[in-house]
């Protein structure tokens, strides 16, 4: 293995000084250095990667077992060593009826009829067969989450705002009052429907929202807000304590973790605005790319080949942090989602068996829709001291035909800063302030380009990033599935909280001390 890391350290050393540019000086450059799923096409012509440095790093990948764990995911093996479960979020999307085993048991007959229940209950909301307690029609749908249960949907639905022809979607996360206050302002409860989403619906940012938002509803329909209440969890004796109804609950098993939740029940506000047709399509988006990453081989594999420029990027090169470039206002939440998606998953300092980590792992993930970032932080990316490894993504085609010619200058935008971070700009020697106007140029980028974001599309995208993780963690040694490091918070805001409203304070340190002495009631 450590081999393998010498060869890809030796190579980088032999190249670390080349122009990215002289690389295209191959006319096949594009075409070896890119590769499609259906329509949906990876550029990453514009890293310093070339054919020996590809070949180790898949190379790399066989020596690390990636397509063995990959399997061993899609079969329900419990690759989640940590909690001792399956991993296979994948079956949320699975076209196919084929069974999938969990202890004997084939999950494929829970998430059909999980699915169809959730197609049964958002298409009766959408066409008025269920109604609020008046008899009226909702109009509107709170969904009360955090973490995956909230920035999943929320993205997703922002995502496909062309498509939406049903009721509109609010979320609800922050544990601060402003969000809830902000978000029912405006809202009749007589037409809100609302959405609990908590696997064990003891979450204490959602329950404590939820404690708000039915109080609001029960001052505008009375005590019987049952049917204006739905939920997501796996605790059907505290949803039903809670007043939601048996047949409002949707469940999952323990093996789809949150941040990978989206294309189950959790992701009900997207059904509920695009109709289940649409969900339909972005599910078989999804499936089409688990299918890609199943049985390509590693050299046209998507998620294999970002994966990889990932690993190159972030153990061999050096840098520590990679942006997301989405040139589409309406993914703008993608850059938040990818965060949690990428450093809740691979930012872990230790081994699936306990040993620490002897390379960097998952790198800071950040992000904003171009054009906007373009007077705003990409001041540093072209001529900031430390290089960023960027990510675009670009669509041929956008949803406003009579605004073409602004899509055509988002498009012209999106190459220019991607071909701007390759080439670079030097200036004549005799030029007044010629150094502050010069560009280094050589700063890799990869272009995610599509013809229109349809909700087959954002399947597509969001299964790519999911399995790019996968592929990094794989090759870090650790287990991308669980997400120890959120606990510890938790359980001291627990400790904190009485303090707050004036509980002796001990076993406390001295800036603790302080600031509770600050912010006391």
């Amino acid at each position: 293995m450590s081999d393998i890391w010498g060869k890809l350290e030796a190579c980088y050393a032999d190249v670390k000084d080349r122009r990215i540019l002289t690389l295209f000086d191959d006319a096949q450059r594009f075409a070896g250095f890119s590769a499609r799923c259906d329509n949906l096409l990876l550029d990453y012509s514009k890293t310093n990667l070339d054919a020996r440095s590809r070949a180790l790093l898949i190379e790399l990948a066989t020596q690390f077992s990636v397509a063995e764990r990959r399997n061993a995911m899609f079969s329900g093996e419990k690759i989640n060593t940590s909690e001792g479960r399956a991993v296979l979020h994948t079956a949320l999307r699975r076209q196919s009826d084929a069974p999938v085993m969990v202890d004997g048991a084939d999950v494929m007959l829970e998430i059909w009829e999980t699915r169809q229940r959730m197609t049964g209950f958002c298409e009766s909301i959408r066409s008025g067969k269920i109604l609020a307690t008046d008899g009226g029609q909702f109009t509107d749908v709170i969904n009360i989450g955090i973490g995956g249960s909230d920035l999943g949907p929320e993205m997703a639905t922002r995502a496909l705002a062309p498509y939406h022809d049903g009721p509109n979607c609010h979320f609800i996360s922050n544990v601060d009052g402003a969000h809830a206050a902000d978000t029912l302002k405006g809202l009749d409860p007589q037409r809100t429907l609302v959405i609990i989403a908590s696997k064990t619906f003891t979450t204490i940012e959602t329950m404590t929202n939820a404690d708000t938002v039915v109080q609001w509803l029960k001052e505008g329909v009375g005590d019987n807000v049952s049917a204006h209440l739905a939920a997501v969890s796996s605790a059907p004796e505290k949803t039903a304590a809670f007043g939601v109804p048996d047949e409002r609950l949707f469940s999952f098993g323990d093996w789809v973790g949150g941040r990978y939740s989206l294309w189950g029940p959790v992701g009900l506000p997207i059904m509920l605005a695009i109709g289940a047709e649409r969900f339909s399509e972005f599910l078989a988006g999804a499936d089409a790319m688990d299918q890609h990453f199943l049985h390509t081989p590693f050299e046209r594999n998507l998620p294999v080949l970002l994966g990889l420029s990932g690993i190159w990027h972030r153990n061999i090169c050096g840098y520590s942090t990679r942006v997301i470039l989405p040139y589409d206002q309406r993914l703008n939440r993608f850059p938040a989602y990818l965060q949690q998606l990428d450093m809740e998953s691979n930012g872990k300092g230790v081994t699936v068996n306990g040993a620490q980590l002897e390379r960097e792992s998952g790198p800071i993930i950040w992000g904003e829709p171009g054009t906007g970032g373009q007077h705003a932080f990409f001041q540093l990316l072209h001529q900031g001291t430390s290089v960023i490894p960027a990510e675009f993504l670009i669509a041929a085609e956008g949803h406003e035909p009579g605004l073409a010619h602004q899509h055509d200058l988002l498009k012209a935008n999106c190459l220019a800063q991607s071909e701007a971070l390759l080439v670079g700009r030097s200036l004549p020697a005799n030029q007044r302030n010629t150094a502050a106007r010069y560009f280094p140029g050589n700063r890799p980028s990869i272009t995610l380009a599509y013809p229109k974001l349809t909700p087959y599309v954002l399947g597509q995208l969001i299964a790519l990033y999911e399995h790019r993780v996968f592929v990094e963690g794989t090759i870090w040694g650790i287990n991308s599935f669980d997400q120890w490091g959120v606990e510890l918070g938790k359980e001291l805001a627990n400790d904190i909280l009485p303090l707050i409203g004036g509980a002796p304070v001990a076993d406390k340190d001295g800036s603790t001390v302080g600031l509770l002495e600050v912010l006391k009631n």
